[in-house]
């Protein structure tokens, strides 16, 4: 009974891992847990003890879990396997409750190289130093693609364990050749200058996600709070999905992680797609996880997924929210982009070459149709005298969403630009379709031709 009780609430965050937010940053920073608590039955005269604490990656926050001292926690796949079978080690049990954000296909974590680097892409690192913080789900990434290519981990890489706070100084003092890591830093360390990005987690065509646990035995004990929980994360779910740019700002001053890299992922057609349900890819993706860490000697490959995951909470969280949980568990689709071009006020029905401004001391993103409308509005901004804080467009194959300056491009025979995160995509695109290959550079000074007429 929860009656004339004092009830902690212990939540450990992520702060600077992003797509962590809707879990913890942004219902701690808006006081949404305040909101969505119990005050009625058993809870009319309970009075709240919200605890916050933040952590860098998922070991130590699941350390403390272990010891008590934090009820609930946010966290990726890998670190949330190893949360349950730490808890299996005390004698106890923890519970996966939701999925907060994720990509099908793995997009997220991410392979960068030294920006002087002559490497383009990943099977170019065959015989180099790759770093990565082990037994992170950028861990079981760089495992997976080190095996697509059929190379052998002990011999034909050499494999380091580097945090990413080590690995942004390697990689601009050169120390290592490439270094693999989690949400934001593939794109974070690219935006900063000190790095490029060469390979992305949708290549390896692998789910990953982050999501939320709690202590079994507290759920167990307050059902009602764990499903506050979740019904807090969804209203900040909400909230990000109607302001991202505002938001962005936000979670920017925060952590000190650029607006701009936030919106890459939060945005529409962003880098993962937030996302509360727990699909067969996801549970597929914890599984994975296990079995991973279980040949990395991190786990013992007990621990049992079907009874690890627990969606009772987050469907009535959701209920309580009016949301359709069945609608939205087959609902595939990346956070949607309803927008009108900037330039010429039509819906934007196309996605596939879509192309954003964020304008200097504007408040929202701009949106066009194509790459070309979008650098020749850019050229047209700077002739006036205005700047853009970033340019984003969508990668022609994956879709994912791409710092437009760190991208290469196809000119088709119309004058069409299509996006591609990898040159060599871009290579073979321009082969079987017809055109050429461009940087950043090339593709912006040809849309300033353009506009120029």
């Amino acid at each position: 009974m929860a009656q004339a009780e004092t009830i902690r609430v212990a939540v450990g965050t992520q702060d600077t891992t992003i797509n962590c937010a809707t879990g913890g940053l942004l219902i701690r920073e808006l006081k949404l847990l305040e909101k969505f608590l119990p005050h009625d039955g058993t809870y009319k005269d309970a009075t709240y003890d919200i605890q916050w604490r933040n952590f860098t990656s998922g070991a130590p926050l699941t350390n403390e879990m272990v010891a008590g001292k934090l009820d609930l926690g946010a966290m990726a796949d890998f670190p949330g396997s190893l949360n349950g079978a730490a808890f299996a080690k005390a004698g106890r049990r923890s519970l996966f409750l939701s999925v907060l954000s994720g990509s099908l296909t793995g997009s997220g974590n991410g392979v960068v190289v030294p920006v002087a680097s002559p490497v383009q892409a990943f099977t170019e690192l065959k015989g180099k130093t790759i770093s990565v913080p082990f037994a992170s789900t950028a861990h079981g990434l760089l495992l997976r693609a080190v095996k697509a290519q059929g190379w052998d981990p002990e011999r034909d890489v050499t494999i380091i364990t580097q945090a990413p706070e080590v690995a942004g100084s390697a990689l601009k003092a050169n120390k290592i050749d490439a270094h693999a890591d989690f949400v934001p830093f593939a794109e974070l360390f690219p935006w900063r200058g000190i790095a490029r990005k060469i390979y992305d987690g949708s290549q390896s065509n692998a789910p990953t996600f982050h999501g939320a646990l709690v202590d079994a035995a507290y759920a167990e004990r307050y059902p009602e709070i764990v499903t506050a929980y979740l019904r807090a994360a969804i209203e900040a779910d909400r909230l990000i999905a109607a302001e991202p740019e505002h938001y962005a700002e936000l979670i920017a001053r925060v952590t000190g992680i650029e607006a701009e890299v936030v919106y890459l992922f939060h945005g529409p057609l962003g880098l993962q797609t937030r996302d509360i349900t727990w699909k067969p890819e996801y549970r597929q993706a914890l599984k994975t996880s296990i079995e991973t860490l279980t040949l990395l000697k991190k786990a013992d490959g007990d621990l049992d997924v079907d009874r690890f995951v627990d969606d009772r909470f987050v469907r009535a969280a959701a209920a309580q929210a009016g949301i359709d949980y069945e609608a939205w568990l087959k609902d595939y689709a990346q956070a949607p982009l309803k927008a009108v071009d900037a330039g010429t006020g039509q819906p934007i029905t196309d996605v596939s070459r879509v192309a954003q401004i964020w304008v200097t001391r504007e408040d929202k993103v701009r949106h066009y149709a194509s790459p070309e409308a979008a650098l020749a509005a850019l050229a047209t901004l700077e002739q006036g005298g205005g700047s853009a804080r970033v340019v984003y467009a969508q990668d022609r194959n994956s879709g994912i969403k791409l710092f437009a300056a760190q991208a290469w491009y196809v000119r088709d025979p119309e004058r069409r630009l299509s996006a591609f995160l990898l040159k060599g995509d871009a290579e073979a695109f321009a082969k079987a379709k017809g055109g050429e290959v461009l940087d950043f550079a090339a593709a912006r000074a040809g849309a300033a031709r353009l506009s120029a007429r």
